[in-house]
């Protein structure tokens, strides 16, 4: 099983990127995956998770509205597009996939 996130990068805030989350190793379309993040002296939390097949997705309340998980079962990839983003937002972002798999992250910074 391997998870390869990219996409990450210094952004001001107010602006957008796109994590991606290439898999390999697996049949994606069997498992739900999520996108978790870990800020500086904080405990890893969940960002966001979508079902096998898209049709449900869940997000943590500090993210509603401004970031939106999808997948592409074609591709073994799924995805995390954040918008209006925040200093808040700053983190090395994970993706994971049950039990126990998870990727070295990407690092996303909001500053200016």
């Amino acid at each position: 099983v391997q998870l390869v996130e990219s996409g990450g990068a210094l952004v001001q805030p107010g602006g957008s990127l796109r994590l991606s989350c290439a898999t390999s190793g697996f049949t994606f379309s069997s498992y739900a995956m999520s996108w978790y993040r870990q800020a500086p002296g904080k405990e890893r939390e969940l960002v966001a998770e979508i079902s096998r097949f898209g049709g449900g997705t869940n997000y943590a309340d500090s993210v509603k509205a401004r970031f939106t998980i999808s997948r592409d079962n074609a591709k073994n990839t799924v995805y995390l597009q954040m918008n209006s983003l925040k200093s808040e937002d700053t983190a090395v972002y994970y993706c994971y996939r049950p039990v126990g798999y998870w990727g070295q992250g990407t690092q996303v910074t909001v500053s200016s």
